[in-house]
């Protein structure tokens, strides 16, 4: 009997026969409505789950699916699922992490060169017939922060090391040494430091609100702040408090806290870039992401080794 999956995840689905060819049955349920009632109406022949970090799978709706073998989750996240819950059932859970990040990365460059040239209100000027000459900085030779240097912290700052000319500095929780970037082992130093601050590092308890105030005086009224991440790493009441009040000279923001609702306060900023959480999103990312759910599923269903398995917490705990 195929295994079947309830996928949970949306704009993939152009690249989900690829799961069919190899003979997995798909369950489609991408809204909130729809996945109630398909843990509901299909318990008993859920396999697998296909879901993403902000989606997540709860503990409750784990245990209301008695054959769920693996939770394979799109992107690096997975902060709403729960992994002590999947731990206690024996749940294998795979992460995507690391497939995405070129397209992260290049929405990323693009996000710092809107904001830090203006070229969304320049645009927004030509069209409504005005030839402004407005003088913006030049990212050549800036002084580059990120934080978190995973697969796509390191791709972005690639691009700007190589291809802009930028210093690049970060931080995260371990220094690498394998990278010529040089490591700063605080976030409020880092700050301190960089005219730019990229996030990169994945959502989750452990980085809730990591730029917080602090931060954010840190990086002062000429630095910039762009998040390809997840809203959570960000106060976002402060980051608004900063920008309305010109402490900050700009921010691009890509993620926010309750998607896709976003704040009429940023809305109403012309110092802000907002893109609707597609920094991930490209041909390219959403067919290798669908390839590498599709072996990670033929592993675990054949009983094989998985390619990308996140450790789970020691069973028993919850």
């Amino acid at each position: 009997m195929p295994a079947t999956v309830l996928v949970l995840v949306e704009n993939f689905n152009a690249y989900l026969p690829r799961l069919e060819a190899l003979g997995f049955e798909l369950i489609l349920a991408q809204t909130p409505a729809t996945r109630a009632r398909a843990i509901v109406d299909h318990a008993g022949q859920i396999d697998a789950v296909l879901t993403r970090g902000p989606l997540g799978l709860s503990a409750q709706e784990i245990g209301a699916l008695p054959r769920l073998q693996i939770i394979c989750v799109i992107g690096a996240g997975y902060e709403q699922v729960d992994l002590q819950a999947a731990s206690n059932r024996g749940i294998a859970v795979t992460t995507g992490a690391g497939i995405n990040a070129p397209s992260v990365a290049d929405h990323a460059l693009a996000l710092l060169l809107a904001l830090v040239r203006g070229i969304p209100q320049a645009d927004a000027a030509v069209r409504q017939g005005h030839w402004p000459k407005v003088t913006r900085p030049s990212l050549t030779g800036m002084h580059l922060g990120i934080l978190g240097l995973g697969a796509v912290g390191q791709a972005i700052a690639r691009r700007c090391a190589l291809g802009l000319d930028m210093q690049v500095s970060y931080h995260s929780r371990q220094p690498r040494p394998e990278q010529p970037y040089r490591f700063c082992p605080t976030l409020l130093g880092l700050a301190r430091d960089v005219d730019l601050l990229v996030i990169a590092t994945p959502g989750g308890a452990e980085t809730r609100h990591l730029v917080d105030h602090e931060v954010l005086a840190a990086l002062g009224p000429e630095g910039f702040l762009v998040n390809v991440a997840r809203a959570s790493v960000v106060d976002t009441e402060a980051l608004l408090l900063a920008l309305e009040q010109r402490r900050l000279a700009g921010a691009a923001l890509d993620v926010f806290d309750a998607e896709p609702g976003v704040p009429e306060r940023f809305k109403r900023l012309d110092n802000v870039v907002l893109t609707p959480h597609v920094a991930g999103l490209s041909p390219e990312a959403s067919r290798d992401t669908v390839d590498m759910v599709g072996r990670n599923l033929q592993a675990h269903f054949c009983g094989q080794p998985l390619l990308t398995p996140l450790a789970l917490p020691l069973p028993g705990r919850g």
